[in-house]
Formats: C-alpha cells, sequence, structure tokens
C-alpha cells in the first residue's frame, strides 16, 4: 500500500470520527431531552387526575350552597366560567391560569358557610367539604412532584451543552403549577375551626345550643386538631 493510499485512509478515519462522535453524543442528548419531556407529560397527566376529581365535586358543592344562599349568584357564575374555561383551554399555561382563578372563587364559596348556620350543619355539604379536602390533599402533592419534575426538565433544556439540542428540535421551557390561594386540608379545616369556634363561643343572643349544634361544633374541633398533628400549614 502506498503512502499515498495511507494518508488518505487515515485523513478518511479522522474526518469520520470528526462527524460519528458528535452525532453519537447528539442523538444521545436528544434522547434524553425527549425521556425527561415525557417524564414532565406524565406528571402533568396525574395533576390533571387529580383536577377533574375537584371538577366532579363542584357541580353537587355548587347546588348545594345555592339551597341555602341563592343571591350569591355573581360567585356561582365566576365559578361556572372558571370551570368551563379550563376545560376549552390547551396548553398547560392555559389550564394552570383556570384553575388558579377557580382556586380563588371556591375558596370563597367555602367561606360562605361561615355566614349561613344552616349550611355549615347541612351533611351533603360537610360530606362535599371532606372529599374536597382530600382532593385538595391529593392535588398538592401532584403539583408539588411536577413542579419539581418541570424544574429539572428546565434547568436542563437552559444548561449548555443541551440547550443546542432542546433549541434546535424546538424543546421549550414548562410552565409551573403554582397555587395563587391554597386550598390546602389544612385551610378547609382552618375554616370549618373558625366556624366551629364561633358557633360555641361567639353567639349574638342567649338562646339554647341545638344538640347538632354541638355535635358538628366537636366534630370540626376534632378534626382540627387531628389536622394540627397532620400538617405544618395548619394556622389557627
Amino acid at each position: 500500500m502506498s503512502n499515498g493510499v495511507k494518508i488518505t485512509l487515515i485523513v478518511i478515519l479522522a474526518l469520520s470520527t470528526l462527524v460519528v462522535i458528535p452525532l453519537f453524543w447528539g442523538v444521545g442528548q436528544y434522547n434524553h431531552v425527549v425521556a425527561m419531556d415525557e417524564q414532565v407529560k406524565s406528571q402533568w397527566a396525574q395533576v390533571e387526575n387529580q383536577l377533574k376529581r375537584r371538577y366532579d365535586l363542584i357541580p353537587n358543592l355548587v347546588e348545594t350552597v345555592k339551597g341555602y344562599a341563592k343571591h350569591e349568584k355573581e360567585l356561582f357564575e365566576n365559578i361556572a366560567n372558571a370551570r368551563t374555561k379550563y376545560f376549552q383551554a390547551n396548553t398547560v399555561k392555559d389550564k394552570v391560569q383556570a384553575s388558579q382563578q377557580l382556586e380563588g372563587v371556591l375558596s370563597r364559596l367555602l367561606m360562605l358557610q361561615e355566614n349561613y348556620p344552616q349550611l355549615k350543619a347541612n351533611e351533603s355539604f360537610l360530606k362535599l367539604q371532606d372529599s374536597l379536602e382530600g382532593t385538595e390533599n391529593r392535588i398538592a402533592v401532584e403539583r408539588r412532584h411536577y413542579n419539581e419534575v418541570a424544574l429539572g426538565y428546565n434547568t436542563m433544556v437552559r444548561s449548555f451543552p443541551r440547550n443546542i439540542v432542546a433549541n434546535s428540535f424546538g424543546f421549550r421551557q414548562k410552565a409551573y403549577f403554582e397555587a395563587l390561594v391554597e386550598i390546602s386540608p389544612a385551610a378547609v379545616v382552618n375554616a370549618r375551626f373558625v366556624i366551629a369556634r364561633k358557633s360555641l363561643f361567639k353567639r349574638k343572643n342567649s338562646r339554647p345550643i341545638e344538640q347538632y349544634e354541638i355535635r358538628n361544633a366537636s366534630t370540626c374541633l376534632f378534626e382540627c386538631a387531628y389536622a394540627v398533628t397532620r400538617s405544618r400549614d395548619f394556622r389557627l
């Protein structure tokens, strides 16, 4: 084999190496970005499963409240609009905004029981409130997991050199899911604590306390005491 042929083969091998190594590196980085992207999507699906549970509870909750607070028409309309907006949203960012809007009006709905004594004694309302408490707890857990995964993904697509691959193939940063109004289990129980406390200790007249009032207030106070042992966010 002549020296000229050897030199040609060496040059071809060197050029091939310069092409193949970056190619394999790029494929590896692309696959990693895709895997992280799918992980974020999967975690968001878990969030949506819990949000759906919330939205399935809302119609019954609203109908129960309407029986005692019919004149709160604007609040009911705002809840219906926020619920519709969520189901019409096509992107995670839009769904997050719709969910945040609903959290604001839903917290107002829960506080209505303070103004309507008969509502806070309604068994259907209390059961729905308990279901909502459990749902909000699951939402908070899945929200935290989603934000953690989204943070890892966003950090990756912004870091060199993986940002080159991400930008080349159209991978963009993911929206975070932050709660503007926290409807956590502790928040729900806090509201019930205020109502129970007022029922027993801040009465506006001297009429005797009914048995059902004592029973409901005692149940709320017991749940509040139990919530203190479970939640660091509980506040009196």
